[in-house]
């Protein structure tokens, strides 16, 4: 049996997206700058899709810009906005996805202030710090909708009143929660947001971004007048329609089943001794299952649940080849020890109940023979009595 659950990495692409894909790869080859009959049907998809993902998030189609990727969206806002500021203090958080944080030390070194936010255990932003932490020179508050590695989802219309009553603009990454969460952008009071097709059954290289009408933030890439003259270079026709299409199909129905499955397989793993989950029980991502085991590597867990067939990942993708700890598990308050024993667990709407089943299954076993044989015997002991009544 073989059993994917590393859809927080990316996804199965759909195949009526798959098939949505092919007609514009083989047929309706054509470039959307074009004037002929194909440059058009090109242009006309290419406007469909962009309604699609505007209709979804309560934005207008003109305030979507498609992008190669939710890390290229989420490089372009703060850089951008940087750039056309040219100074200035930004606001984000201690567990972003290493894009975000990536870009905020790039920027720090070119003189912008940078303040990171607390979590508390749950992962949540501390919101009192961040309205202290606002100034006369904040350009941006930027925070992650729903955590990468730990599923927990942030208050965003709580935000959103903090930045109105200050009138500091806002910026979201809703790459995971995106079509998971509802979004709506003026409710929320989001100035942007940063969106990716291969989390939500379409395919790699194609993101995009929203830009709320009236702000004017700097273009990294310069040359033609694609993208309302915003994102130079031949749009991607078949990546942009196959992210349409996924939208599209991507039921409300479908997010009830995969929290059934995601609750089954979290009562079945805190049955094994000296586990805990982490982020928040209820407050969290519908497909998102992250679970520490105490005494054992995540590595060599993970390692051993590939060899029966069941694909998993340490923390998240993102940084899943560095020996360091998780930022975001640390940012929580786990031990080194307890972080590096992580694994996180993301279902689809494909997974099964039989699938759930035999990962329970393989999980305890696995982590029985792996703890006999592990050297990790003092440290933390989980009190999952405590952790029960907390949540």
């Amino acid at each position: 049996m073989k059993i994917y659950l590393d859809n927080g990495s990316t996804t199965q692409v759909d195949k009526e997206v798959a098939k949505v894909m092919n007609v514009f790869l083989a047929e309706k080859y054509g470039n959307a700058s074009s004037l002929h009959q194909f440059g058009r049907e090109a242009k006309e998809a290419l406007e469909r899709a962009r309604e699609i993902i505007a209709r979804k998030i309560n934005a207008l189609p003109e305030e979507i810009i498609f992008t190669s990727s939710g890390s290229e969206s989420n490089n372009t806002i703060l850089k951008g906005l940087a750039f056309q500021k040219g100074k200035g203090h930004i606001i984000t958080t201690k567990v972003e996805h290493p894009c975000i944080l990536g870009t905020c030390n790039y920027l720090s070194k070119k003189g912008f202030d940078i303040t990171y936010l607390d979590v508390d255990r749950y992962g949540f932003a501390d919101l009192e710090q961040l309205e202290k932490s606002i100034r006369k020179d904040t350009i941006l508050v930027s925070v992650i909708h729903a955590n990468n590695e730990i599923g927990t989802i942030n208050e965003l219309e709580a935000i959103g009143k903090i930045c109105r009553k200050y009138n500091v603009l806002f910026h979201s990454d809703c790459v995971q929660s995106f079509t998971k969460v509802t979004i709506d952008v003026k409710k929320m009071n989001l100035s942007f947001a940063s969106f990716s097709a291969h989390k939500i059954h379409a395919q790699k290289g194609i993101g995009a971004l929203y830009i709320k009408k009236g702000i004017k933030i700097e273009k990294l890439v310069h040359g033609g007048h694609q993208e309302n003259n915003f994102r130079a270079g031949t749009e991607n026709i078949p990546g942009i329609v196959g992210f349409g299409k996924a939208v599209e199909m991507a039921k409300e129905e479908y997010i009830p089943k995969i929290t059934k499955l995601r609750d089954k397989l979290i009562k079945g793993l805190l049955k094994i001794p000296n586990t805990q989950l982490n982020g928040h029980a209820k407050k969290r991502l519908c497909n998102n299952v992250s679970i520490s085991f105490n005494f054992i590597e995540g590595e060599g867990l993970l390692m051993h649940l590939d060899a029966k067939g069941i694909a998993v990942s340490t923390g998240s993708a993102c940084s899943s080849q560095s020996l360091e700890p998780s930022h975001v598990l640390m940012a929580i308050g786990l031990k080194h020890e307890i972080a590096h024993g992580t694994i996180r667990f993301t279902l689809s709407r494909y997974t099964t109940d039989k699938e759930i089943d035999y990962t329970i299954k393989t999980v305890k076993e696995v982590v029985k023979n792996l703890r006999k044989i592990s050297p990790i015997k003092e440290g933390f002991v989980y009190n999952k009595e405590e952790y029960a009544h907390s949540h």
